[in-house]
């Protein structure tokens, strides 16, 4: 508030200074009459006019001073104004008036010529008075304006409230999966009818989006079992028929990856069920963690590293495709940076279930372990060919379904990255 009040002070200095012009400097009488004529002695202001030296020629209190000097210390507002011909002003105390003033002084300037200066001066107490008055006044206009906008809003509300608690209530079971859900009203204001409109609009559009979805991986998946089971017969018959031991290996391998795909095939169908029923299923950890060590049990044997077990297991909800990337992505980070004993484990936790991937490599820098699961986000001692996604994807397929993933410092060193989630019940 200070400022403003300064910056009022500056500009009626300015006015006045306009007012005087250089044409009334050269009349002293003329411009003393003219002084107290439209500035007339008050009990809470004065104004006084300066020549270039500081000589006061001009003064709405009176004569009396005139031809005394004053652009000296205890006006330090006429000596900057003469210094720098600028408006300045301050509040400071007097003490020939013993209280707070506030003070602005501006320079008569005429065609680049300087002619002196204007000082503006006034009890602090009366211009506190004035911002009183003023605040008082826009106080008493916003209680009026805020009073009639409750009143508008109270005759509002009825009519906009119940259309859009129904809409509300018809978005809560689009949410829950019901994709039959429609506002289909025509009550309320135009915008509330034209909002309802546009939201069934695009529940048509979602609930057709889904079920062309579903129908292409039910279709999908059809069409690859038959494939599936042809290629399996053959490698089958093929090991039977192998010529030599590594031979049969390769087709052994090949076979698990047939196995492998058809179960991704059969996930795609119950992900397609699950499309139309909506919602998590229950997740055997214990077997999850099974089928991962069968899948990277060779290759980690190969890196130097070693995967084992422990815990209680458990069942949380989410999606088994899901739980499977979450461990590959895991598995993979602890094999690639850490090689070394690995393990998994897996358990209840404060009413939720949680596997983790336990190493014994170098840790990660307690500065980066909030950011790790940042997309593309790569460490200072992280190896080179990394991509800086495999955590990110650890934490969206976690969040997907409601878990959180934390990344810490295993006991003895190394790091434990673990991801909870909802527990079945």
């Amino acid at each position: 508030m200070q400022s403003e009040v300064k910056s009022g002070a500056e500009s009626d200095a300015l006015l006045v200074a306009a007012g005087i012009g250089g044409a009334r400097i050269a009349h002293p009488l003329t411009l003393q009459r003219y002084v107290t004529r439209h500035f007339p002695d008050q009990e809470n202001g004065r104004v006084i006019v300066i020549d270039p030296d500081g000589v006061l020629i001009a003064d709405s209190t009176g004569s009396d001073h005139l031809g005394e000097t004053y652009a000296t210390p205890g006006r330090p507002e006429l000596m900057r104004v003469l210094q720098t011909p600028e408006p300045t002003s301050e509040i400071r105390h007097s003490d020939t008036l013993r209280q707070d003033i506030l003070v602005a002084a501006a320079p008569i300037i005429e065609e680049t010529t300087f002619y002196g200066a204007v000082r503006v001066s006034e009890l602090m107490g009366e211009v506190q008075d004035r911002v009183r008055r003023v605040i008082a006044g826009l106080a008493v206009i916003g209680l009026g304006a805020l009073f009639a906008g409750l009143i508008v809003a109270f005759a509002l509300a009825g009519s906009f409230s119940r259309p859009l608690t129904n809409l509300a209530a018809v978005a809560k079971r689009l949410g829950g999966g019901d994709l039959s859900a429609r506002a289909e009203t025509d009550q309320g204001a135009s915008e509330i009818v034209q909002l309802a409109r546009s939201f069934d609009d695009m529940a048509d559009r979602l609930e057709a989006t889904v079920k062309a979805q579903r129908e292409f991986v039910a279709n999908a998946s059809h069409q690859l079992r038959t494939p599936l089971t042809g290629m399996k017969l053959r490698i089958e018959a093929a090991m039977a028929g192998a010529p030599s031991e590594e031979v049969r290996r390769q087709l052994e391998a090949a076979d698990t990856e047939v196995d492998r795909l058809a179960g991704i095939v059969n996930r795609l169908l119950v992900m397609a069920r699950r499309i139309e029923e909506g919602g998590p299923s229950e997740i055997d950890l214990d077997e999850a963690v099974h089928r991962a060590l069968e899948r990277w049990g060779e290759r980690a044997s190969r890196q130097g590293a070693t995967l084992t077990a422990k815990g209680e297991g458990g069942r949380a909800l989410g999606e088994q495709a899901d739980l499977d990337q979450i461990l590959d992505n895991l598995i993979d980070n602890a094999v690639a940076y850490a090689p070394g004993p690995v393990v998994i484990e897996t358990g209840r936790a404060d009413g939720r279930a949680f596997l983790a991937v336990v190493d014994v490599g170098p840790g990660i820098a307690a500065d980066e372990r909030r950011r790790v699961t940042d997309r593309f986000f790569r460490g200072r001692t992280a190896p080179k060919g990394g991509t800086g996604l495999g955590l990110a994807i650890v934490r969206e397929l976690a969040e997907k379904w409601g878990g959180t993933v934390a990344v810490e410092t295993a006991d003895g060193g190394g790091t434990r990255i673990e991801v909870r989630l909802k527990a079945a019940t």
